[in-house]
């Protein structure tokens, strides 16, 4: 059976469908790329080759807005999100080097539902917010990020929490996750992690996302958002599931 980037045509099949999955529903909800891919992609590319895969497939998407992102975003506190993130990344980098495959599966598929059941329940903290808060919010992205290649939930949730207009909310996710894929790639690089097999797929999954995120968007009615809603937190929960190793 002739391979794509290390992976049979049944293989590359799967994680074209990941990608375009992730696409859509981030494309009508705003969020969920890694919380889909990552469960399904990483028993076929191991946990680095799933991250790196991801990094550079989701790293081409938000170009066309970090103009207007940047414009609107609170730049003191993007700092401080980012100086968090740099400092912590490395230890959970450290940490997924002295972590089994299997234990990572579970990892990034508990990570997801923990992040499904807050969202549905609409937990959100209320108390008040201090400049070491927000760096501290950032190292816990930055080690989520590391050891199980999911920084936004800690980010995402923070910030969905705070009584700010939602168009600095939405650049603040935006600019720090793209932020975050420099970051690890960068890491990566220096550990001699990266391979060209991840890379190469990581470019060849860009279209695919690229055209779930439009196909997303295009479905998207702001009436039906309740709805829209729904079918990401049931299609984030399948891939969870489908992601642990109790399958095999």
């Amino acid at each position: 059976m002739p391979e794509y980037f290390g992976q049979t045509s049944t293989g590359l099949a799967v994680l074209i469908f990941a990608a375009l999955i992730g696409g859509i529903v981030r494309g009508f909800s705003g969020f969920g790329t890694a919380l889909i891919f990552l469960p399904i992609a990483s028993p076929y590319l191991g946990p680095f080759g799933a991250i790196i895969a991801l990094t550079v497939m989701d790293i081409f998407g938000p170009i066309p807005n970090l103009r207007r992102a940047w414009a609107v975003v609170d730049k003191a506190d993007l700092t401080r999100l980012l100086f968090g993130c740099a400092l912590i990344l490395p230890v959970g980098l450290w940490l997924l080097t002295r972590t089994q495959p299997d234990v990572f599966r579970y990892l990034v598929s508990l990570i997801s539902l923990s992040m499904l059941v807050v969202l549905i329940l609409g937990l959100r903290y209320r108390g008040r917010v201090s400049r070491s808060m927000v760096t501290t919010i950032g190292g816990a992205a930055g080690l989520l990020g590391g050891v199980a290649g999911i920084p936004g939930p800690a980010v995402i949730l923070f910030y969905m929490s705070r009584p700010l207009p939602v168009e600095i909310v939405r650049a603040t996710i935006l600019l720090f996750l793209f932020a975050f894929d420099l970051l690890i790639l960068g890491y990566l690089g220096g550990m001699g992690r990266l391979s060209m097999a991840s890379i190469g797929l990581g470019l060849a999954l860009v279209l695919p996302n690229m055209a779930g995120n439009w196909l997303g968007g295009w479905m998207f009615r702001p009436e039906q958002e309740k709805l829209y809603r729904f079918a990401a937190y049931l299609v984030i929960a399948t891939a969870a599931l489908s992601g642990l190793p109790l399958w095999g």
